[in-house]
């Protein structure tokens, strides 16, 4: 266990550090700094138990300084390093026009600890910042919902996504957010869950630029077909921002022949992934002539019908080789093709297994499937109802790329802020919680744009950061931490803030 430890140094300072024994052997874990006088000495020591108990709860402030202070009294010690950077980063997206500051407590304690409201207070605590009440929080949920934060938020998003290039090119894509109850309600409902849970559900689906920036979120029923829920998105997005010329990036979960209609018949132009399975027919004439031989970044075009009857439509297909895709498809098939020999062979029951076919004499492999697999592989397609001379070939292969980002602002919302578990079972809070997290996601995507490095490490970089301020005998002084090189090197790719010692 850590413990503070004083040393008198050679010039007669006091030398106050952190120490930990194992095992009979006393190891300097940090030297905090030197003491010259009362005043400093308790300064140094109150950074050293900060240090030690950095995820505890602070100081008690009313406790004197222990260890020969003197009389001077640690008055208070707060993350203001932290805290600055937070609030400068919520005021330049232009959050702070909600002017609703137990809302933006809510959205920068979820970046700093993701947890309920109530427990969101012990954060702010810890933290050095006045925290609201728990009643205070609720009642900014509920205002949340009444005058629409989420319209104002995503404005803002819309007009600091704008200062990087116009809002032409959206990425999209749904995630489900699960919920540990047994009855479904109207919002709540079991459906396809991308976890392959059986618990009700809502689905969330997200809009964010090419840097994965958000720009919009939308709340939908958990039973809801993924395919229906990106146009009222991009219908939304498209009134309240008056964007025109809107070109959509989604995966292959919204290739339906009435869904890319009726993008089309709302003027949206649409990059979609394309189901590899159709590469033979609309690339014969390239196996005719050349096998499965291709070079490493080749581009290839064809045309297709997609849909049947009167909503089939003529479709612009790409397709790419990578040779790095090629060895990775091979693996997965060499590893598909093992499990259905062990299948044939009887050592392995049948389950989901690729490549395995049913005969009148039992279970075997089905080598004319597998020459099919490995003929494709190493080809991804692409669907789009844009020209060539609007976007060529590769420009549509990049565009489509950029879909990590939203898979990537997922992540971030699921782990660093941590949309789940949800704490509230009504529609509205439900959307009040969404509209927090959807903050705190452009906040947090803001700042790693700015720093270069994750949310997560700059948490942990900043937060040790303690500014403490003393009273010693009726004469109060303001301490500043000391500033790491590496948080340095975070807040000097920050425009200035009021930070101490910055």
């Amino acid at each position: 266990m850590p413990f503070v430890r004083k040393v008198k140094t050679a010039s007669g300072a006091t030398a106050v550090q952190v120490v930990e024994k194992r095992h009979g052997v006393r190891r300097i874990v940090a030297h905090v700094g030197s003491a010259h006088d009362d005043a400093e000495l308790a300064v140094l020591i109150a950074s050293a138990r900060d240090r030690i108990h950095a995820s505890q709860q602070a100081l008690d402030l009313d406790t004197p300084a222990a260890g020969g202070a003197g009389g001077a009294i640690v008055t208070e010690s707060s993350s203001e390093v932290l805290w600055n950077v937070l609030i400068e980063a919520y005021r330049r997206l232009g959050f702070d026009q909600l002017a609703d500051e137990a809302f933006r407590a809510l959205v920068l304690a979820r970046i700093v600890e993701p947890t309920s409201k109530s427990a969101a207070v012990g954060v702010l605590d810890e933290l050095g910042v006045a925290a609201p009440h728990r009643n205070t929080f609720t009642a900014a949920l509920r205002r949340c919902v009444d005058k629409d934060y989420r319209a104002a938020l995503a404005a803002a998003c819309a007009a600091a996504s704008r200062r990087s290039g116009p809002v032409s090119l959206v990425l999209y894509d749904v995630t489900t957010l699960h919920f540990e109850v047994e009855n479904e309600d109207k919002l709540r409902k079991v459906g396809m869950s991308k976890e392959r849970r059986v618990d009700p559900q809502i689905q969330v689906g997200l809009l964010v630029d090419p840097s994965g920036f958000p720009l919009e979120v939308r709340c939908f029923e958990g039973n809801k077909a993924e395919t229906t829920t990106l146009l009222p998105v991009l219908d939304e997005f498209r009134k309240r921002h008056q964007v025109r010329d809107m070109v959509v990036v989604a995966d292959a979960g919204m290739l339906s022949a009435s869904n890319l209609n009726a993008l089309e018949d709302n003027e949206f132009s649409f990059i979609v992934g394309s189901r590899i399975s159709k590469a033979p027919y609309d690339l014969a004439m390239h196996f005719e002539r050349h096998g499965n031989a291709f070079d490493d970044g080749q581009i290839l075009e064809s045309r297709r019908d997609i849909g049947t009857g009167k909503a089939k439509r003529s479709r612009r297909t790409v397709y790419q080789y990578r040779f790095a895709r090629h060895k990775h498809d091979d693996r997965a098939i060499n590893a598909m093709v093992d499990r259905a020999e062990k299948v044939a062979a009887g050592t392995r029951p049948l389950k989901k297994d690729r490549f395995v076919r049913i005969a009148n004499s039992g279970t075997e492999v089905d080598w004319a499937l597998v020459e099919r697999a490995r003929q494709l592989a190493g080809l991804k397609g692409y669907v789009t109802n844009l020209p060539e001379a609007t976007m060529g070939g590769l420009a549509i292969v990049a565009a489509y790329h950029d879909l990590w980002q939203v898979e990537a602002s997922f992540r971030m919302t699921k782990s660093d802020l941590r949309a789940r578990p949800v704490f509230h079972r009504e529609r509205d809070t439900i959307e009040a919680h969404l509209t927090v997290v959807f903050a705190a996601l452009a906040v947090s995507q803001h700042l790693q744009d700015a720093t270069g490095v994750t949310i997560k490490t700059l948490i942990r970089t900043l937060r040790p950061l303690r500014t403490i301020r003393v009273d010693v005998g009726g004469h109060p002084i303001t301490a500043a931490p000391q500033i790491t090189d590496q948080a340095r090197a975070i807040l000097n790719r920050l425009p200035a803030i009021n930070a101490p010692g910055h």
